[in-house]
């Protein structure tokens, strides 16, 4: 028994340590389905929460530096959502090639296709990252951001793109680790990084002795500059042989015979985020016709949803291990049970999220917001979405079984459907007729069809056919020779 206040504090490492797990002392292919979905979840749920704080201190600081930073932002959130969706179909490949190899016992098969992950995901950060670079201009300006908007929100997507390559890098390592299970390690290395760039943040946007005034691209070269020390942790990580996963340097020479495989699950997986940040950007450009308080309204409820979302999203990258690491076992009546109860569970928790939001919105958007204009118009944005949050966590739990099953191109398709064809055609129709309530109702209609959708396509169970472990790979070779390596071994040690 805890003795007061004290006692409660001497136990907290212990109680901690009982909500984070790591990879070895938990099993996703046997047992019961709650407790390993939730060791394998919450990490994921507290690191994006981290790399979530890092858009939350830019929003706050500039919020803080004027308003027109906020809208630069605003702008600028859409664009590298959609560079890193161009590209971050690979890591998805990754992580299910790692996750079900790994529930087939395969370990080499997965470090192989770590490290192919890993060699492609940067050749196409090297080239998104110099696209953006060179078309940011254009392509705010094709957005409709204002002229005293459009120069702070290209110099903010300039820096972004030149450390692309750094995002990358670390959302892979992220990705390779969840395949094999281990996600509490990500969320340590990303603790470190978020806590030096909500430190450096203010210095430069708004400059401290010898450090100048930098504005919006101080914000930038924040993040980038955390990024990159996340991304250099990360393969330091990958590259030694204590976390489950090692990449091998031989393994890392590009290998065009394999990069079929991975565009066959990657590109469906990019097409899928590619269609939500286009739904985004798509989106800004019919937010762009009102006026600047809009903007930077929406630009903080995005941002808010992002953060309401977390708990969907991880859920859906542990149902997506899950499923995965099941399927290659052999264990597909698990994989569905999964999908069912992480639906369940989103359901009710995100409606109670909802609810909390619709009732605090105003001091929500405050925090972010010190204009009483902005604060209104977020506040309208916020109530009119929060009550369907729920159906989002529905939609979330069967599309990420369904793409840890290999199914990317279904998964992509569902996104289509809901942002494509349900959301974007609800928001032009109803902006023009009923302007920011029109707009903002769109995200209801979406939310609803899109969970609709996505159950509908999990009860034809296609999902089930599906084993990205019969197909040969040079790591079979590799294989045979470290088993005669290890015999050897063996054999010299007896004598």
């Amino acid at each position: 028994m805890s003795d007061g206040p004290g006692g409660w504090l001497r136990d907290l490492p212990g109680r901690l340590a009982g909500l984070f797990k790591s990879r070895d002392e938990f099993d996703l292919t046997e047992g019961g389905i709650g407790w390993p979905l939730f060791y394998l979840s919450l990490p994921i749920v507290v690191t994006n929460l981290l790399q979530t704080a890092y858009n939350l201190a830019d929003t706050f600081w500039l919020g803080r530096y004027s308003k027109e930073a906020l809208a630069a932002i605003s702008f600028g959130f859409p664009m590298v959502f959609l560079l890193i969706s161009l590209g971050m179909g690979l890591s998805v490949a990754g992580s299910v090639l790692v996750a079900q190899h790994t529930g087939a016992d395969q370990r080499r098969e997965a470090e192989y296709a770590a490290a192919q992950t890993l060699s492609f995901s940067v050749i196409a950060s090297l080239g998104l990252g110099a696209v953006g670079y060179l078309f940011v201009g254009d392509f705010l300006e094709v957005l409709g951001a204002e002229p005293a908007v459009l120069p702070l929100a290209t110099g903010y997507m300039e820096v972004i793109s030149l450390g692309l390559v750094f995002m990358f890098g670390f959302f892979v390592f992220i990705s390779l680790m969840r395949g094999y299970g281990d996600t509490l390690t990500p969320m340590l290395v990303m603790f470190g990084t978020v806590a030096l760039n909500v430190v450096i943040d203010p210095l430069l946007i708004f400059g401290v002795g010898p450090i100048p005034r930098m504005g919006v691209e101080g914000a930038a070269v924040a993040t980038v500059f955390s990024r990159a020390l996340a991304m250099v942790v990360g393969l330091g990580i990958l590259f030694g042989d204590a976390r489950g996963i090692t990449v091998r340097p031989g393994d890392l020479v590009p290998d065009l015979g394999y990069l079929p495989r991975l565009l066959r699950l990657g590109a469906p997986a990019s097409i899928e985020g590619t269609s939500r940040a286009l739904s985004i950007n798509l989106l800004m450009f019919i937010v762009g016709s009102f006026s600047t308080t809009v903007v930077a309204a929406f630009g903080i409820g995005v941002r808010i949803f992002s953060v309401v979302f977390l708990p969907a999203i991880a859920v859906a990258r542990g149902v997506e291990t899950m499923t995965a690491q099941n399927l290659g076992a052999g264990h597909e009546d698990r994989a569905g049970a999964t999908m069912g109860f992480a639906a369940k569970v989103m359901f009710l928790v995100l409606t109670g999220v909802g609810v909390v939001t619709f009732v605090f919105a105003p001091t929500i958007v405050a925090v972010f917001a010190e204009s009483e204009e902005v604060v209104e118009v977020g506040t309208a944005f916020l109530r009119f979405v929060a009550l369907t949050f729920g159906f989002t966590g529905i939609m979330r739990s069967y599309v990420g079984g369904i793409r840890g099953a290999g199914k990317t191109m279904t998964a992509a398709a569902i996104a289509i459907v809901t942002l494509g064809f349900v959301r974007l055609p609800a928001a032009w129709l109803g902006a023009e007729s009923f302007g920011t309530d029109g707009l903002f109702a769109s995200f209801i209609v979406s939310n609803v069809v899109g969970a609709v959708v996505a159950y509908l396509w999990f009860r034809r169970g296609t999902w089930r056919r599906a084993d990205l472990t019969e197909e040969g790979t040079p790591a079979d070779v590799d294989e045979t020779l470290l088993e005669g390596e290890a015999e050897a071994a063996g054999e010299a040690g007896g004598d």
